[in-house]
C-alpha cells in the first residue's frame, strides 16, 4: 500500500494533477486525495482548481461535472464503469420529451445527472442546497424536481411547495427503511440519528436531521452530541471518524453501501495518472449548454 502511495504521489506530481475524491469512496481514496466532499463542494472545487490534470474519484456524473466546469483540463475517472443508477433513470430523451409537453415548467435537475441530461433542464441544485434553490424560484412558477423523487418529496415538504416529480431513486439510500432507525434508536438511545435526503420521506420523518453529507461532516464537528447513527453510504464514517476522534459514530443497520463508489481504488487513481487514461471526453456544444443550469446553481 505504502509503495502504491508512493507511486500516485509521483505521477500526480509529474502530472501537476489534483485529486478530488467524494467522501463515499473507500478510506485509502480519501486519504490519497487533495480534496475530498460532496458534490455541491467538489463543484466548486473543479471550477477553481485550474489544474492541468483532474483525478476524479466518484460516479461518472461527477467526472462529467468536472469535465464541464473545467473544460480546459485533463480530466481522468479512474472507474469508468462507475455509474449512478439515480442518473441513469432520467435519460436525456425522456427529459426532453417532457418538456416539450410542459413548456410552462421549470426543469430543475439533482446534480446527479447526466451531462446529456443537464443541456436539457434550466437549473440544477445538490442535496445541500436544494431547499435554497427551489426557495429561490417564484411561489407560482410550475416545476418538475428529477431525477430523485424522494429527495424532491423531501424539499416540497419541508418548503410547503408542491413539485411535479421525476420517478427516481437511489438505489443505496432507498434500502434505508424507517424500521431500520427504530432499530438503530433502541440500540443507542442517547446518539442522534443522521439520515440523507435522498432517503424515503418516512425515514427522513423519524431521523434527527437529514443533511447532505458536507451538511453532516459540519454539524457533528459542531454539535455538543457525542454519538451519531449516520444514515448514508458507509464511506463517509472514514472522514468523520478523523476529524472527529473524540466522538462515536454508528452505521445503520443494514450498511449502506454503494458498489459504484467503492469501483475506485488505489490501482486505478495510479494507472489512470501513470497512462493518462480514462478521459472524460465531451464535446463542446454539450459543455456550453450543460454549463448554464450548474452556473446558475453555483450562482446562488
Amino acid at each position: 500500500m505504502t509503495d502504491l502511495v508512493q507511486e500516485i504521489q509521483h505521477w500526480k506530481s509529474v502530472r501537476k494533477a489534483v485529486i478530488l475524491a467524494h467522501n463515499y469512496t473507500l478510506p485509502e481514496v480519501q486519504d490519497i486525495a487533495d480534496f475530498t466532499g460532496d458534490s455541491l463542494e467538489l463543484s466548486r472545487k473543479a471550477a477553481q482548481c485550474g489544474a492541468p490534470v483532474i483525478v476524479f474519484c466518484g460516479v461518472r456524473f461527477m467526472a462529467e461535472t468536472a469535465k464541464i466546469l473545467s473544460p480546459g483540463s485533463l480530466v481522468l475517472h479512474p472507474a469508468p464503469d462507475a455509474g449512478c443508477p439515480m442518473a441513469d433513470m432520467a435519460p436525456v430523451e425522456a427529459v426532453r420529451a417532457y418538456r416539450q409537453a410542459h413548456p410552462d415548467t421549470l426543469l430543475v435537475a439533482y446534480v446527479n445527472t447526466t451531462a446529456a441530461t443537464k443541456t436539457a433542464v434550466d437549473l440544477c441544485c445538490t442535496s445541500g442546497n436544494a431547499e435554497r434553490v427551489i426557495a429561490s424560484l417564484p411561489q407560482d412558477q410550475k416545476i418538475m424536481f428529477l431525477p430523485d423523487g424522494d429527495l424532491g418529496a423531501n424539499v416540497a415538504r419541508a418548503l410547503n411547495r408542491p413539485m411535479e416529480l421525476w420517478e427516481g431513486y437511489c438505489p443505496t439510500h432507498y434500502r434505508i427503511h424507517p424500521d431500520d432507525l427504530d432499530k438503530a434508536r433502541k440500540a443507542h438511545p442517547d446518539a442522534q440519528i443522521l439520515v440523507h435526503p435522498e432517503c424515503l420521506p418516512a425515514v427522513v420523518e423519524k431521523a434527527d436531521k437529514a443533511l447532505s453529507t458536507g451538511g453532516m461532516l459540519n454539524y457533528v464537528r459542531e454539535s455538543p452530541c457525542q454519538r451519531f447513527v449516520i444514515g448514508t453510504e458507509c464511506g463517509i464514517l472514514h472522514r468523520m471518524k478523523k476529524e472527529n476522534p473524540e466522538k462515536e459514530f454508528y452505521p445503520l443497520e443494514p450498511i449502506p453501501v454503494c458498489p459504484n463508489m467503492k469501483k475506485i481504488t488505489l490501482e486505478k487513481v495510479r494507472n489512470c495518472l501513470r497512462d493518462l487514461s480514462c478521459q472524460v471526453e465531451l464535446d463542446e456544444e454539450t459543455i456550453r449548454q450543460a454549463r448554464t443550469p450548474i452556473d446558475k446553481m453555483l450562482a446562488l
